[in-house]
């Protein structure tokens, strides 16, 4: 049924932007092989109705998606329909050098995503136009530098997730907290995924407790399922839910916390250190940002980091650690 009306769609636009005068009602009718089958050529009058309703929706669902369509009355007082190539041909495409750049390097960025194909025909026909795509770099597929940005999306849930949050569409999934030894169910309203510290994260709406939620997709056991219906949240706008992720992964600091850590590990940590000091034996005691998440963020460590205060995260990062032990 879908594949049935995106064609008949197709060649509605095809007729209306093929013309060089208006074509009316009858002579599309006539013209579109999805209207003749389903409703003759109207040589008899038989299925007006139906067909005027027909073609009505497929005007509408055109304009919907960006065609211009003009409605000419002629001389004779018969009502006709064009789009004009004119009225519906983009403006060309120009891009500075900084844009140009970061197209390449989102085409990179992407290469396990259900996007990349997608991304790698547009930035080929984008250089077939004479376009460069990022200093240095003469082909879409070219090797490989030495240092690459890349977001993994090695989940099952992100594809689905993803989808989820295009189209407006809730979800149902079993999820494992950290501190949990058994997933549970969740309702979840999907705003947006975003990625920290190489890790997916899920903002939305989790409708159980009537409050937002953030979701980390790697804590995502089983299928994602879609549910029908709207959403009963309103959905904030992208900086909102950009920082509600934030703050969550533990990026916003509300105070400081000390930890040891084994030398020559923990980068991560090293690298948001307020202050390092070597204790000597192979570890080093650092002060970092404490904010929400921080003790999830730690456990992943695992044995190379050791939480000295406050003493509410040293406690957090057990509990968690605990949990893992259970299975």
């Amino acid at each position: 049924m879908a594949i049935a009306k995106a064609e008949r769609l197709m060649n509605l636009a095809l007729c209306l932007l093929g013309t060089r005068r208006p074509l009316t009602k009858r002579e599309l009718r006539s013209s579109i092989e999805a209207y003749v089958e389903s409703f003759g050529k109207g040589d008899d009058g038989g299925h007006d109705e139906a067909f005027n309703r027909m073609f009505e929706r497929d005007k509408d669902d055109l304009r919907e998606l960006g065609l211009v369509i003009e409605t000419v009355e002629g001389l004779e007082g018969d009502v006709g329909y064009l789009a004009r190539r004119d009225s519906n041909r983009l403006p060309p495409i120009t891009l500075d050098a900084e844009e140009a750049a970061a197209l390449g390097l989102a085409a990179k960025i992407w290469q396990q995503a259900r996007l990349a194909g997608a991304a790698s025909g547009a930035l080929q026909k984008l250089r077939a136009a004479g376009m460069p795509l990022a200093a240095g770099d003469d082909a879409v597929d070219a090797p490989h530098s030495a240092l690459e940005p890349r977001i993994p999306a090695h989940e099952a849930a992100f594809e689905p997730l993803m989808l989820a949050c295009r189209d407006r569409r809730p979800v149902v999934f079993d999820y494992r907290k950290s501190n949990a030894a058994h997933p549970e169910r969740r309702q979840v309203e999907p705003w947006i995924l975003e990625c920290w510290r190489g890790h997916w994260y899920l903002a939305g709406w989790d409708r159980d407790r009537h409050a937002e939620r953030v979701f980390r997709l790697s804590r995502i056991t089983g299928k994602v399922r879609s549910r029908q219906g709207a959403f009963t949240a309103p959905v904030p706008d992208h900086v909102t839910v950009r920082e509600t992720v934030e703050v969550w992964a533990g990026e916003t600091a509300t105070g400081t916390a000390r930890i040891r850590l084994r030398a020559g590990h923990g980068y991560p940590l090293r690298a948001r250190a307020l202050t390092v000091r070597e204790l000597g034996d192979g570890w080093d005691e650092l002060e970092i940002p404490n904010g929400r998440g921080l003790d999830a963020w730690l456990v992943e460590f695992g044995p190379d980091v050791v939480v000295l205060e406050p003493a509410e995260l040293r406690a957090d990062v057990i509990d968690r650690l605990r949990a893992v032990a259970k299975g």
